[in-house]
């Protein structure tokens, strides 16, 4: 049977191979052999005919299947063991075709991928140095830790006020309002802990509030936040002003 062939360029025979059977839409484990060595040879002539060249693997790979065909043709002899399983001439160029055939699905599955990601585009980090002048108000406490530390206040905060039985009303704050009262505290004492700023009775929301005031201090340089040792407790003191 004659076939017409769209010119592709293939990778290779085992490529070419590949697209005759699922073109011929048979199992890639029970290869016609005649009917795809056929058309495998008919692809050739046609490379020759267009004056293309014929690279030497694609005819080793043409006697290859021609060597399949006559023995697929001859005579099957007669077993003297019938538990001997007869060897299917196909079965190694079948393996090679499998494993080609994987390693051409996950190719392709890898192009997908860097059609979709050649699109994208990542900013690098910058360095947080670029838009500090000063790293006074933070020394030995990280972004981390301060958010342990809030973590923890918010769950034993939520922990005590369970065993309360008198229903409390919330109270509205702004992070102005908790600016005002941790300022006040600094008139008081020029040092506490981190912790002293939250009331147990403090629900999550004024946590939230009073952890802000505190960031927007050290923001406007007013306070500093210290560690001096891994696990101590953190320190809140009132920054001495420049005269």
């Amino acid at each position: 049977m004659s076939i017409k062939f769209k010119l592709e360029n293939f990778e290779g025979p085992l490529d070419l191979l590949l697209h005759l059977i699922e073109k011929a839409e048979v199992d890639i484990y029970d290869i016609p052999i005649s009917e795809i060595t056929q058309q495998y040879l008919e692809y050739l002539d046609y490379m020759q005919e267009m004056d293309l060249e014929v690279a030497s693997e694609f005819l080793v790979m043409a006697a290859t299947l021609v060597e399949i065909k006559s023995k697929m043709l001859l005579p099957k002899p007669k077993k003297e063991d019938n538990s001997a399983q007869e060897i299917d001439p196909r079965e190694e160029l079948v393996q090679k075709l499998i494993e080609y055939k994987k390693y051409k699905e996950f190719t392709l599955l890898l192009k997908d991928k860097f059609e979709i990601y050649e699109k994208v585009f990542y900013k690098s980090a910058e360095p947080i140095e670029d838009y500090l002048s000063d790293f006074t108000s933070i020394t030995g406490v990280s972004v981390d830790l301060l958010a342990k530390t809030l973590s923890s206040i918010i769950q034993k905060n939520s922990t005590s006020s369970k065993r309360k039985v008198r229903e409390i009303h919330r109270e509205t704050f702004t992070v102005d309002d908790k600016i005002k009262e941790i300022s006040r505290l600094l008139v008081i004492k020029s040092v506490f802990y981190f912790e002293e700023l939250f009331d147990e009775s403090a629900d999550k929301y004024e946590i939230i509030v009073t952890f802000l005031a505190t960031l927007e201090l050290v923001k406007r340089k007013f306070i500093t936040v210290e560690q001096y040792l891994n696990f101590d407790r953190i320190l809140v003191k009132r920054r001495k002003m420049n005269s």
